[in-house]
């Protein structure tokens, strides 16, 4: 079975590797979307501090900025979600064992 080709960049999907990954036995969550600092001085303060690759999703639509209880948060819009499924298909990119709670999140495995 093919699949087509994902829709993230080489930057995106290491942003996404490394933010739900596993830390200390915590796995986390999608739906808590992507934790981001925030500027504490200068023109920008209390504004998110938007790095590249969450940029460019949040240009094509696959993110939304909201607040959180501690700043901001970049959480999958539907289309997000949909675009992460496909990603979630190729074992290359996201290894299977590894994301097992992303894969179970997004409805591809069985819940545990």
């Amino acid at each position: 079975m093919s699949l087509p080709p994902s829709s993230f960049s080489a930057a995106e999907r290491s942003l996404l590797r490394h933010e739900f990954f596993v830390r200390f036995g915590q796995a986390p969550c999608l739906a808590d979307g992507i934790w981001l600092r925030t500027w504490r001085g200068g023109p920008q303060a209390g504004q998110p501090k938007i790095p590249p690759a969450v940029a460019t999703l949040l240009d094509r639509g696959l993110i939304e900025l909201g607040p959180d209880a501690l700043g901001f948060r970049a959480r999958f819009t539907p289309a997000g979600i949909a675009a992460l499924r496909l990603l979630a298909q190729d074992r290359r990119a996201l290894d299977p064992k590894q994301y097992a709670h992303i894969r179970e999140e997004l409805g591809l495995e069985p819940a545990a």
